[in-house]
């Protein structure tokens, strides 16, 4: 009979060994390692990933969103606003015409103060807004030579007036001392008024009417700018 000799036990433990890496054996490692390929896609495809990132932020800085745009329209608007005012404001100047004998009503009284004064009054009778540019011209009945404006009393703006309204000059007469030469007395009064441009014609002249008894003047006759206020054009 033959005999069978038992294997070292050092040499059995190594056979196993050798089993289990060559996909013999039992063990079991599925479990220990995920999916390689399921691991990729992890990995290049996050939840709200990188693209949904770059795609907001070309959005942002290539397009006007509807904000700008709609600031950008404000301004135009307001810019269109602006520029429409302006056409506004230069069409209000252009409608407005030179008071004159043909639109106004001209007074001429004489006061007690100051002394030797008299107020001039021009009243708007028309139906648009009139300048009343410069200074009165005045000519008691044949006088040839011009009254003096008094320059203190010029405006910082034209006196314009809506209708209705009306506007003044104050007229020194003579000298409170005097001192004043050529003195007569006048009994007709012309007053010329002037265009946009010192001493041009602004159209027909005012006559209005003066005290019986005439009003007395000399050479130191003088006449103020064209005022809005009364008490104003009684200060000279």
């Amino acid at each position: 009979m033959r005999k069978y000799h038992a294997l070292p036990v050092t040499l059995l433990a190594a056979l196993a060994l050798t089993a289990c890496q060559n996909g013999t054996g039992t063990k079991d490692e599925g479990a220990a390692h995920p999916d390689p390929a399921s691991a990729t896609v992890t990995a290049t495809h996050p939840a709200g990933g990188e693209d949904s990132g770059k795609g907001t932020s070309g959005a942002t800085g290539t397009q006007p969103t509807k904000g700008d745009t709609a600031a950008k329209g404000g301004k135009a608007s307001k810019e269109g606003k602006a520029s429409q005012g302006d056409k506004a404001a230069k069409g209000t100047t252009a409608a407005r015409v030179s008071c004159n004998g043909s639109n106004t009503t001209v007074t001429a009284q004489p006061v007690r103060r100051p002394l030797n004064h008299m107020l001039l009054t021009v009243k708007n009778t028309g139906s648009k807004m009139c300048d009343l540019t410069y200074y009165p011209v005045l000519r008691f009945d044949e006088m040839q030579w011009v009254p003096r404006p008094i320059k203190d009393s010029k405006p910082q703006a034209v006196t314009t007036l809506a209708p209705g309204e009306s506007g003044y000059a104050g007229v020194s007469l003579s000298a409170a001392d005097g001192s004043g030469e050529w003195g007569t007395t006048g009994h007709k009064l012309t007053v010329g008024f002037q265009g946009r441009t010192p001493n041009s014609d602004g159209g027909p002249s005012a006559l209005p009417a003066l005290p019986a008894k005439g009003v007395y003047y000399d050479s130191t006759l003088t006449v103020t700018y064209w005022l809005r206020d009364m008490d104003d054009a009684l200060t000279y």
